[in-house]
């Protein structure tokens, strides 16, 4: 079977706030100016939003430039925050601290993501946008010149052999004049768009946190709607970063979270129970005691900020969102800024498409985003994330973010340098065994039970996703140097250390996975490469 083929003047890839964005604007440009501009968003989630997971307290700055009237279209962001809190923990105790400036929430909204972005689908889909969920995009797709052409989705009925089934259906080529890769974090094409067009040539490394979720349903007596909570300390070490948030939304629910920079050390830390224990805090526990747990789901996110930033743009293509990393750590927020990133590139690529000879390279989206807001809030705290690897963890990062934030107002003349997370990895030998509670299942829960309530499935029999480079690495590397950490960092139970021929091998369980992409961050040796499975598989988060 031959694949078949679709034309389109721009291919987007990714239908999260920054690829839906950029697609609105571009079709908002076309019909001011009555021009016919075909715009294609493929997804691999099976529903739109369905993959979509953040804390997530929206900033609606970019809303209000990409639609205006959301209020009128009833856009799903209906719990203002009215009270912000950051609170340091010890073992037993709780410490009211200063909310620092950059996480002032005042006019910001409490949302559920997976319901934005459904709703951002309705509005592109509504603007004239082509959209296509349980595509994955497995493959970019090049002219003879070098220069991208586009995408092709996954083959779908392959046997875990990767053989045809008689289900099988090959991928779709999706041809475009310009191509947006708006895959999120650690997205799997960009990875190699990286490597083939040297994109962090003169960049610093990208830096990442794990951040996993839970969505519960409390006691109405203490539920605070629009109460916004982070905490920090306890249960990390002072040398790790990370902590925590609280959000209260509407309903009743209260969606709680722990984020970890993936540059901790000890191969012993297990991300997921920290989490776990951190439920059991005197200071936090009560809030969901006699409460239900609706959702869980985990994702890895960007850090790096303004320094790892990659090149965004190269012949035929750009990226977008998160897929380059424009969190703002400081604000613990992303979702304003990817929006911004797409719209800019979309405005770029609509003065491209008007040009009788198009070229080649936006540099004009570059040049845009430059000049931008986006470019102004990164510079400003492109060196409060990284202080806390330089001066040795939680008070040392303290200090000097008070002194860039109050003193310095974001203008220091210089820039701290960022450094690759799976190199920050210590030896099992020099690190210490981390002791967790085990879960109670009222209010601590494990890893399966979690995953079971992500809605996460894939087929059984389709070829696993997650690629190891050299088989022989977890063995022979991972285990006996590092004590396996594959085993503790995945939040779902996907890698396991099975006795087998009077030792221990490596069993992938990928139907769990739940796409996170920490495996391929935190790796050692980078020998694992997570890729797109069969479209549609994954999670299903639902209000998260």
């Amino acid at each position: 079977m031959e694949r078949e083929s679709m034309e389109f003047d721009v291919v987007i890839v990714g239908a999260g706030p920054a690829g839906l964005s950029a697609a609105i604007r571009l079709r908002q440009l076309a019909e001011a100016e009555g021009r016919e501009i075909t715009v294609c968003v493929i997804e691999k989630a099976s529903t739109l939003g369905g993959h979509s997971l953040s804390g997530a307290v929206l900033e609606p700055r970019a809303l209000n430039e990409l639609i205006p009237d959301w209020k009128d279209k009833g856009a799903p962001l209906h719990v203002e925050a009215t009270e912000d809190r950051f609170v340091l923990l010890t073992e037993q105790r709780s410490f009211g601290l200063p909310t620092p400036p950059q996480m002032h929430n005042q006019g910001n909204y409490i949302i559920s993501l997976c319901n934005f972005v459904a709703w951002l689908g309705e509005q592109a889909e509504a603007a004239g946008v082509e959209i296509y969920p349980g595509f994955a995009a497995a493959e970019v797709l090049y002219n003879e010149d070098g220069s991208v052409k586009g995408v092709a989705t996954g083959d779908m009925g392959l046997d875990k052999d990767g053989q045809p089934t008689d289900r099988f259906e090959p991928g779709i080529a999706l041809h475009a004049r310009y191509t947006f890769f708006a895959e999120g974090c650690r997205g799997s094409l960009t990875k190699g768009l990286e490597q083939r067009f040297k994109l962090r040539d003169g960049r610093d490394p990208q830096t990442y946190a794990i951040g996993i979720k839970e969505l519960w349903e409390v006691d109405p007596a203490k539920h605070k709607p629009g109460r916004v909570e982070h905490t920090i300390g306890w249960p990390l070490d002072a040398g790790t970063y990370g902590g925590s948030f609280l959000y209260h939304l509407g309903d009743n629910q209260v969606a709680v979270g722990f984020v970890i920079g993936l540059d901790y050390a000890n191969p012993f830390l297990n991300p997921f129970e920290e989490f776990q224990r951190f439920k059991l805090h005197p200071a936090v526990r009560p809030l969901f005691e006699g409460g239900r747990r609706i959702g869980y789901g985990a994702r890895a996110l960007n850090e790096g900020g303004w320094q790892s930033v990659p090149k965004l743009v190269f012949p035929g293509g750009a990226l977008i969102g998160c897929s380059a990393g424009f969190v703002n750590v400081p604000k613990i927020k992303g979702n304003h800024t990817a929006m911004k990133t797409g719209m800019l590139a979309a405005e770029a690529v609509f003065k491209a498409l008007g040009e009788n000879d198009p070229p080649p390279v936006l540099q004009s989206y570059v040049d845009a985003l430059d000049a931008s807001w986006v470019a102004e809030e990164l510079k400003a705290v492109r060196n409060i994330r990284p202080s806390f690897t330089k001066f040795g963890g939680l008070w040392g990062g303290l200090v000097y973010s008070a002194l860039d934030t109050y003193l310095f107002r974001g203008k220091a003349p210089w820039t701290f340098p960022n450094h690759a997370d799976h190199e920050q990895t210590a030896k099992a030998s020099d690190a210490k065994p981390i002791a967790y509670p085990k879960p109670d299942g009222a209010i601590t829960f494990d890893r399966l039970s979690s995953v079971y309530i992500s809605n996460t499935n894939h087929d059984h029999n389709q070829p696993c996703h997650l690629t190891l480079r050299d088989p022989a690495i977890p063995e022979s590397v991972n285990l006996p140097v590092y004590d396996g950490p594959e085993q503790r960092y995945c939040p779902a139970g996907v890698y396991e250390y099975v006795e087998a021929d009077g030792g221990r091998r490596l069993q992938i369980n990928f139907q769990n996975c739940v796409h996170c992409k920490t495996c391929d961050i935190k790796d050692p040796r980078q020998n694992i490469n997570w890729v797109v499975p069969q479209g549609g598989d994954g999670p299903n988060y639902v209000g998260m």
